[in-house]
């Protein structure tokens, strides 16, 4: 059997190589322009995530959403770990939460301006994340946990995801506020207030995920 798996990897790279690659005969960038047009953002990406393909990214707010409860859920019967692995040097500390600083700030800008140029609500997201591990991993586990929970910020993610549901079927249904001007930072319709909403839950999500395993395996 692991012969006819490396016969197999073998023709598909001389099919690679030898045959040639046809191009469609399409318009220039007519697809592109049609979905500008259609979702009144410059960013085609998050016309299509947002607007063309909106049901799948319902579904994958949800799947996302699911991998955060499942954490929970499998991890709730362990014994938590009686040691975390932290940055304690102080140079490390302080190029750790300068990193966090700079992942903060581009994670504002992809959400509000995601609409408009490369970026959008799960970079913005990604970006989030990143700097809340990054101060997860130079400051104690029990003043994480303290501010997640003072915030309750599980409860500002449900609440996205709920809002988050209730516009984007809104938005299937047809029912969303004008374009406005194409190119300004109030233009789309719903695509940035959906951008903004899947950065905070992904961000949130995030936070969730790093306490979790904080708590249960002591490290990232």
């Amino acid at each position: 059997m692991k012969w006819i798996y490396i016969l197999a990897g073998i023709a598909l790279c001389l099919k690679a190589l030898w045959m040639p690659h046809t191009e469609p005969n399409l318009p220039d960038l007519a697809i592109v322009q049609t979905v500008v047009q259609d979702s009144g953002v410059p960013n085609a990406v998050s016309g299509i995530i947002l607007r063309n393909r909106l049901y799948d990214t319902i579904f994958e707010v949800v799947v996302f959403t699911i991998a955060i409860m499942g954490a929970k859920f499998l991890l709730a019967n362990e014994r938590p770990s009686c040691t975390i692995y932290q940055f304690t040097d102080q140079p490390s500390i302080v190029l750790a939460r300068l990193g966090a600083t700079i992942a903060a700030l581009v994670s504002i800008e992809l959400a509000i301006r995601g609409h408009l140029s490369p970026g959008g609500g799960f970079a913005a997201g990604v970006a989030g994340g990143t700097a809340i591990g990054l101060i997860a991993i130079t400051s104690s586990s029990q003043w994480m946990y303290h501010i997640y929970q003072r915030w309750q910020a599980a409860t500002w993610e449900k609440v996205s995801v709920l809002i988050f549901l209730i516009l984007a079927t809104l938005t299937l249904l047809g029912l969303e506020p004008p374009h406005g001007e194409l190119g300004s930072l109030v233009s789309g319709g719903m695509l940035p207030i959906l951008n903004i909403l899947v950065a905070i839950k992904v961000a949130l999500g995030s936070w969730a995920a790093i306490l979790i395993f904080i708590r249960y395996r002591g490290l990232l």
